[in-house]
Order: structure tokens, then sequence, then C-alpha cells
């Protein structure tokens, strides 16, 4: 049931209002961790390991600052951080806070300092006296499968985090292939760079006998659990609170080291203390994410089509599993979504994740999916050129059809709802490609080359206890909860557990409130981030605060629906069946009532409350889940044109489309922002974002000098066209929709200039694509004058086929 208003004057779900939040956000009036200082808080520094690897001889305190120097033995009673998996193989790592005998990677904390400001913590720091034997370093995550002499963590047999195989019917369906095609892709290391980065300030509350800690996290219900278990108290003893957010992709969805070193020092201090990390802190300890290793063998008939898919992965895991979601979940990821929105029918995966001397590898925007996206997305236009037709018919021919729907792919994912051929088709005409061809026939003035190219992909979104749960983790996700209260002033209060780090979420969920109850924007009031004052959630993260929260808040909205009516009813003198709740009124035969005036009724007139009325009053709490909880699927086709200086190396986005469906839209404008956003961190992958290692793991990108991110000057122009394809399993229809612009991409904008390239006989498939690469390739293929059609990467034809890649 949703209130009726004029369509002019909507402003709930389908409505592009503007954010709430920007208010306070775009004036300099919003709160982080950073802003907060609270009398006789002291500031924290780490040292952190210089080198990647090797064995903590000793320890030097200075002596006149013994006091104020920590090391990983005066932590007593922390237990290290520690995610367990029932994933088949999985091994657990043992993540202590400071690094205790050994340190992994460069960047490991290894000393906490304290002093009265950031300055003096960090002079302190310089005073620490750090003696480590060094150990040869693991870098290449190939290598260190193979190396068992050299062990990341010495109780393992070998660097295996773990290894995934599937199977479903690989053999029958690669025996009617007449083409194999080969490809082998990887994408390089990449730090996510939030615009504030990690950033804690914890004290003891006498009044209410609890550990507070401030933090800037995604998921600070989860995080007063992982921060419970490592302190060794009660959750009740506990309060987290996130305030606003500078940003998370993933880097705040996890618990940090550094979250249980000052929440111990608050605990066993009993006075305030605060970290926050700076920009190199970041490069050098954060890099930790992306990079993935793909070979592929699609078997293929004469049209194209992908019959069954073989498939090798590796991913470079670091040093640590993290909690709660654990190092499985990017392998887990990786296997199961490699099929993407294509009906194969045979497919088989081996994945292995290892262990290497670099930071753990965390969830980043997209998990997993950037990276299978690019390589099969890759392979789809391999596969083009080998049979000699263009790549959106190739996709055309192996898309999941509308008809299909509901589907269940050969990676047993349940694909819910959408029409992917439209989406291709839409991009493909909007991108002008008849046009692209044409223009490719001629001669550019000033000697680049054009390309076009094309990536489709399906977004699993708000995955469910029965995802989440196969994969063993410590902390399972189950129902969200929401808190919706009237208040006095006929106002609504909204409490949910999840907590916006950049989603617009005070604004979407408000929208929700409107819709069901007809409450205007302005009088509903958004509570989240607190464990204190909100019910449980795990959290923002896979795509899921629309989905879990929306449906918790517009369920919450609706039960309070009969007893408003009921109370409405009274206050008209009307039966309740005349009674109807409309436009934010009770509307009777004879008159209405609004909210305000139910709820004075309520707060300070009870006298004119009927008999009967619901003792629950004007406070709802509901929890929520999906009809079906293994996640809906939101999906997008883009399409990019570029630019390609043969002789520069350099890549122009002349043009970029895109088309998405993540059902009903809240609010579009919310929508196409997160989308663009996404876009340009895709852009990032794809072109600019790297960090690479050297052989003694030294981190080689450590300042913004080095480690380039796009700007409003690398970004084309996007334009987004959405359709609306509502699930059946959620709530008002909608999916999640968080991650998917950063998921295409890299993939689009490869084909494209591959597309480009093609008459040199040239693929590039290793992110990023930087001119010195482009560069390379170009030369070699000079070197080696391939004929066009011929080219040095052409599989091998029916009749020659080589030994399966795996």
């Amino acid at each position: 049931m949703s209130a009726t208003r004029d369509a002019d004057s909507r402003r709930g779900i389908g409505a592009s209002v503007l954010r709430k939040e920007d208010a306070r956000l775009m004036r300099g009036r919003g709160q982080y961790v950073s802003d907060m200082l609270l009398p006789g808080q002291q500031e924290v520094a780490f040292l952190r390991s210089p080198v990647a690897h090797g064995t903590i001889r000793r320890v030097g305190k200075p002596a006149d600052a013994s006091a104020s120097v920590f090391a990983c033995d005066d932590l007593q009673g922390v237990s290290p951080i520690v995610a367990p998996s029932t994933l088949p193989s999985y091994r657990v790592s043992e993540h202590h806070p400071l690094a205790r005998g050994k340190v992994r990677f460069v960047g490991e904390p290894v000393v906490m300092c304290v002093a009265p400001t950031r300055a003096q913590a960090e002079d302190l720091v310089e005073r620490v006296e750090l003696e480590i034997e060094p150990i040869r370093p693991l870098v290449d995550a190939h290598a260190a499968l193979a190396d068992t002499a050299v062990r990341v963590h010495d109780d393992w047999p070998d660097n295996a985090f773990l290894t995934l195989k599937y199977d479903k019917d690989f053999d029958r369906h690669a025996a009617t292939a007449t083409r194999i095609v080969r490809r082998e892709v990887s994408l390089a290391r990449q730090a996510m760079l939030p615009m504030e980065g990690k950033a804690i300030v914890a004290y003891w509350d006498d009044r209410a006998d609890q550990l507070i800690v401030y933090t800037s996290s995604q998921v600070p219900h989860m995080i007063r659990v992982g921060l419970a278990q490592c302190l060794g108290i009660d959750e009740g003893r506990l309060r987290v609170i996130a305030p606003d957010v500078g940003g998370g992709f993933g880097y705040k969805c996890v618990l940090q080291p550094e979250e249980v070193c000052v929440a111990w020092l608050a605990l066993r201090f009993r006075r305030p203390f605060r970290y926050v990390e700076d920009r190199r802190e970041h490069l050098v300890a954060g890099a930790n994410t992306r990079q993935h290793h793909y070979r592929l063998a699609g078997h293929v008939d004469e049209r194209g089509r992908l019959l069954a898919l073989d498939a090798e992965i590796t991913i470079d895991g670091g040093a640590y599993s993290n909690w709660p979601f654990t190092i499985g979940l990017e392998p887990g990821q990786a296997t199961g979504n490699l099929p993407g929105p294509y009906a194969i029918q045979g497919y088989r995966c081996t994945t292995r994740c290892v262990a290497t001397n670099k930071p753990g590898f965390l969830p980043y925007r997209g998990v997993a999916r950037s990276g299978v996206c690019f390589a099969i997305e890759l392979l789809i236009d391999a596969i083009a050129r080998e049979v000699g037709r263009e790549p959106w018919q190739v996709r055309a021919e192996n898309l999941v059809r509308p008809d299909q729907m509901p589907f269940d792919n050969v990676a047993r994912k349940h694909y819910d709802s959408g029409d992917y051929p439209r989406g291709l088709n839409w991009v493909r005409e909007a991108i002008g490609f008849d046009a692209v061809r044409a223009r490719q026939q001629r001669a550019e003035a000033d000697g680049r080359l054009i390309g076009v190219g094309f990536a489709s992909y399906c977004e699993q979104s708000a995955h469910g206890t029965s995802v989440f749960a196969s994969w063993g983790l410590p902390l399972v996700p189950g129902y969200d909860q929401a808190t919706v209260r009237v208040t006095p002033d006929g106002g609504l209060e909204v409490c949910v557990g999840v907590h916006s780090h950049g989603q617009g979420m005070e604004t979407t969920l408000a929208q929700i409130a409107n819709e069901v109850l007809g409450v205007e924007l302005e009088r509903i009031r958004v509570v989240h981030g607190d464990t204190g004052t909100t019910p449980f959630s795990t959290g923002t993260y896979a795509s899921r605060g629309i989905v879990m929260a929306g449906g918790a808040v517009g369920s919450a909205c609706e039960a309070l629906l009969p007893r408003l009516v009921r109370i409405g009813a009274a206050l008209l003198r009307c039966a309740e069946e005349q009674a109807r709740f409309e436009g934010g009124r009770v509307v009777g035969p004879e008159g209405s009532v609004t909210m305000r005036e139910i709820a004075h009724a309520w707060y300070v007139r009870p006298e004119r409350l009927p008999a009967d009325v619901d003792r629950g009053g004007l406070e709802a709490s509901v929890s929520y889940r999906p009809k079906v909880d293994t996640g809906v699927f939101s999906y997008a086709s883009h399409a990019v044109v570029v630019a390609v200086d043969p002789e520069l190396g350099s890549v122009e986005l002349l043009d970029y489309v895109i088309c998405e469906d993540c059902g009903t839209m809240v609010n579009p404008m919310i929508v196409e922002g997160q989308t663009i956003g996404g876009v340009v961190q895709g852009i990032g992958t794809a072109l600019y974002e790297e960090c690479p290692y050297d052989d003694n793991g030294q981190p080689l990108a450590t300042t913004l000098m080095d480690y380039l991110l796009p700007a409003a000057t690398e970004a084309p122009p996007i334009r987004v066209h959405h359709f609306e394809t509502a699930s059946p399993y959620t709530k008002f229809g909608v999916k999640g929709m968080g991650e998917g612009g950063a998921i295409a991409p890299p993939a689009a904008i490869f084909n494209a200039v591959n597309d480009a390239l093609r008459q040199f006989g040239v693929e590039v498939s290793s992110t990023p694509l930087t001119p010195a690469k482009l560069q390379a390739a170009l030369a070699t293929a000079r070197a080696s004058a391939a004929p066009r059609g011929a080219g040095p990467f052409d599989s091998p034809r029916a009749g020659s086929r080589a030994e399966d890649a795996s």
C-alpha cells in the first residue's frame, strides 16, 4: 500500500530529488573522524615494516618514552584477527594487529607510538630501533605457488590459501565444439583510494560503562562483533559509531588491525586515542585488490557460440585473510561469475588464491567481477575475430534471452529478470556503430586509429544468507532490520543498521518512507551508523543497501498503516472500515486527519485514542530479506569509441554509452551518479592504476606522483540509459547497482583498443594499458611483420586443437 499523490509532486520511489545529506556535505559541515577532538586525546602513529618478509629480531624502545611505545607482546588480552571458512582447502592465517615474530609485507604495522600530536607520535616512531632479519620475499603468485622452500606462513605446507575446482558438463559440451579460442589476460594490483582513508578514535565512557569507537566504516555492527572478539569483551560493553564516511569501496567493510590497536589503547588507559591514515600509508599498506590472472579456452562452434569454457584463475591474495569475508570471497566470486551474462552450457574452472608478501587482498567495488568481465569479454571479442563476425553479433548469439528468465546458469547463479540482448542493442545503436565502422575506412587527419568496443555483464547484488553460509564465513548476513517511528510533530525517524559512505541513503531511504507514508522528505530523518541507536545489520557492501535496508524500511512503514488508520478513524468518529490512508492522511467519509494530528493524539492527548488502539504505538521494527536470497542481478552493456595514437601509445576515450537495468530505480539521479563514478574508477583500472613491486617486494607507487588516478580531464562524455525490469523477489522490485559502473570499463576499453589496432595483429590483455605497454606491443607486432588476420595471437583452428588450457 502506498500513498497516492499527483505525479508532479511525487518525491518517493522514482523521483530524482536532490540528496538530503548534501546540504551539509557540500558545505563543509560533515563530521568525520578527523574533525573530532576530545579532551586529553592522544594521537597514534605506526612503525611499519620496511621489508617485505623477515624475522623480527629486536624492537628497541626509547628509554625515556617506553610507556608510549607498544609492540605485539604489549597488547595483553588481544587476540589475532582470524577468519575461518569451510571452503574446501582453505587455510587460516593469524593476523596480529602488530606483527608478531615475523613481518609479511612492506607497511605491516610492527610498533604503535602515542603522543599528544601526530607529529610527535611520528617523531617517536623514528626513535624506535627495529631489527629484522630478511627472508627471501615471494612477490609473484605463480612463483610463490611453485616455491615451497619459502613460505609466507611457516605452518603451511605451501603458499596456497585455497584451491577451488568446479566442473559442470564441460567434457560433454566441449566435445561438440569445432574451434578452441585461447587467451591469457591479467589485471594489475591496485589500491582503492577513498578520499578518506582509515580513521579511528576511541575512548572509554564511564557513564555508559562502554568502550566507544568512532571509525570510518561501512559496517559498524560487524566491526563491533570483530572488535569484541579480538579484545575479549562483551559486545554490550562496546559501541561502534560510523560518522560521515569519505568513501569506502570495500576498503572499510573489514576489521582493520589499526581499529583493534586504537580500541585496545582506549580500553587499557581509559582516555581518547585517534589514528588517521595518511595517503602514503594507504598506498604502501593498502595495495590490496584486483590482481588476477586468467588462462581461458573457449570451445565454440562456427557461429561463435560458446559451448564450453575452460579456465585457470590465479589470484594474488597477499599475506593475510580478512575478517569476516575471508580471502575466499574473491576466488569464490571469480569462479561463480566468470560465465557472466552468457548461456554457456559446459564450464570447468580451477581457481587458486596464493599467499604472497603483499598486503592482504580485500573486496573492492565489483569484487572479482571486474576481473571476470575483463577476461570473458576479451575472450568474446577474440572468438568474434576467429569466426569472422562482429563482436556485438557474437555477444548477442551467447547472451541469456529474456524468455529464458529466470535463468539458472552453468555456475548455479540464479538470474531473476532482464533483457540482456536489448541492452546490448541499445548501446550498439547509441554509440553509432555503423558510423564508426564507416569512419574507420577513412584515415584520420592526425594519424590516430579509431576503435569501438563493447562489454556486457550482470551484477549479483544483495547476496543473502544461503550464499554466505555456503562459504562458511565467521559472520553470515541474515535479515536486515529497520525501525520507523512517527515523531510527536508527525515527522518520521527511520533507523537502519546499514551505513552510507556516499550512496545517498539518507535520501533514498527517506524516499521509500515517503512512498508508503506520504511524509515530506524534509520531515524524515534517517539515523544510521551507530550500534547504540540502530537495529542490527551486517552493513553496506555487495550492492545490498537499497535491497535490504530499503525493503526493511518499506515493510516497517507498511506495518504502521493499520495503526494510523485505527487512530485516524477514531479521531474522525467513523468506523475503521470507512477510513483509508491516502496522501499522508487518514481520510474518512466527512474529512481527514493529518499525521501530525494522529501523533498529537498518541503522544499528548491519549484520551482521544480508541479503546482497541494497537499497543505497539507509532513505532514499528521489522526484519526483511528477499523472497529468494541468492541475490538479484542487475545487468548492463557498455560501449566506447577510442582514438589510439600508434606513435605515442596514447588512448583517448571519445564517446562512452551505457544501458543498464537495476530494476525499479528509487532515485534515478543517484543511480546515474553512482554509475558514472564507477565508470571513472573502471577507466583507472584500464589505463592508469597500478601498484607494482620490485623483486624485493618493495612497492614502487607510494605517492600520487607514481600512482595515477583518472580525473575530470580523463573522463569522456558518458551517456547512461536505463531499463527498469522489476525483480520478482524484492520489495518494490529494486536491485542493487552500486558496483556495476566499475565492472565493464576495462573490458570495453581494451576491446576498443584492440579493434583499433587489429590491422597490426595486436591484442593487449594486461592492465593498465599504459603508453609504454602499447608502444611495446606495436613494436613487437611491427618487428614480426604479422599480416592482417593472421597475427601472433590467433587461435588454433579446427583440426589443430591444442591441449586444454587447464
